[in-house]
């Protein structure tokens, strides 16, 4: 557990730093446009969040290799696969002017780094006629890219709220880490320990009052390693199936996947068309109330995330207790989906279930 502390206390401190001296970079590193149709925040704050997540990884791993306590390099390359993603993201965070196709061109040259240096493909999926293809190299490699850039977008997609995807990915990394211990893979539970720790410290910051954002980069660099994580886990150990990969990150997939569905069939959009039909938007606007008159907005978005954790549980759990029993997490996984649209279009029809209502 000491690689979380260490993560922990590195990425509090430069987070905190970022808070503190917003004066000197907040012209660059602010997310000034208030305005835009999918935002949901009141007051500009800085967005490089991620900065310190990346950090209090990097240096965790560093202090546990200098006393002895580690000895890998899988994660110093991966590490350096996620640089594409992470710089990518941050640069836009920074400038503003990164196009999101040119961000997720960064997502899939991450991916095909790591498929190089780790051999973290996807060959196998316990899905006939797909694990076929899968046979053919090639056809592995673009699967598993696509998956990886797929996660990646998902969490950078749900991240809205104060809380949201931050805690997300560390319910999904706390899963992933019990099961990687649950099979003896000690490598993958300290990187998921140690992401862990490094998104609490920035997570101080951001809920329930949000003084700094996760941004493009955080999103994107947290999002990338759950993928990898995810990957090496069911790629190394083959009692681990594949669904489980599914289910513990079923929230924010069938989310983007939803989005698509809904901009394109519904709305007759462009798929990566900004707009605020994103479930958590729903939810802000029209199932929760501030419980206060001081500082609405905020108020209401804090209080809308915790639904959202709650959602995500809902999957996690099953997931966590049915890692090597494909039926149960296949039943799960159609079950959830079918949970989310009925709750999208209930809400949407302002048919709200009372429970998911503030009092």
């Amino acid at each position: 557990m000491s690689i979380l502390l260490i993560a922990f206390l590195v990425s509090s401190m430069v987070v905190t730093m970022i808070v503190r001296w917003t004066h000197f970079h907040g012209v660059f590193s602010m997310d000034h446009d208030l305005e835009g149709i999918q935002k949901i925040h009141s007051v500009a704050v800085p967005r490089i969040g991620g900065l310190g997540i990346f950090a209090g990884f990097a240096l965790a791993f560093a202090f546990e290799e200098y006393n002895g306590r580690l000895s890998a390099h899988e994660h110093w390359e991966l590490l350096i696969c996620s640089a594409p993603v992470f710089l990518s993201g941050f640069a836009e965070d920074l400038t503003k002017q990164i196009s999101a196709s040119l961000r997720l061109v960064c997502a899939a040259g991450a991916a095909a780094l790591a498929c190089w240096a780790l051999q973290a493909i996807v060959r196998h999926t316990n899905v006939p006629g797909l694990d076929l293809v899968l046979l053919v190299p090639i056809a592995a490699t673009a699967f598993t890219i696509l998956g990886v850039a797929g996660v990646v977008h998902s969490i950078n997609l749900i991240d809205g709220l104060n809380g949201l995807a931050s805690v997300v990915t560390m319910i999904i990394l706390a899963s992933l880490a019990y099961v990687a211990h649950a099979v003896g893979d000690s490598l993958i539970v300290s990187m998921a320990l140690a992401l862990i720790g490094a998104i609490l410290g920035f997570v101080q910051w951001n809920y329930p009052v949000a003084k700094v954002f996760l941004g493009d980069g955080g999103a994107y660099f947290t999002g990338f390693f759950t993928a990898e994580l995810l990957i090496l886990l069911i790629t190394r150990h083959k009692e681990v199936s594949p669904f489980y990969a599914l289910l513990v990150t079923i929230y924010p997939v069938f989310e983007t996947l939803f989005s698509m569905y809904r901009r394109m069939f519904l709305r007759g959009v462009p798929v990566g068309a900004p707009d605020r039909g994103h479930l958590h938007a729903l939810l802000f606007r029209r199932a929760v109330k501030a419980d206060s008159a001081d500082n609405v907005w905020n108020n209401r978005n804090s209080r809308t995330t915790p639904r959202l954790w709650i959602l995500t549980f809902a999957a996690v759990v099953p997931a966590t207790l049915f890692w090597n029993e494909p039926l149960a997490l296949v039943f799960f996984s159609v079950l959830f989906c079918m949970t989310y649209v009925w709750l999208y279009f209930s809400i949407a029809r302002f048919k709200t279930p009372s429970w998911l209502k503030s009092r």
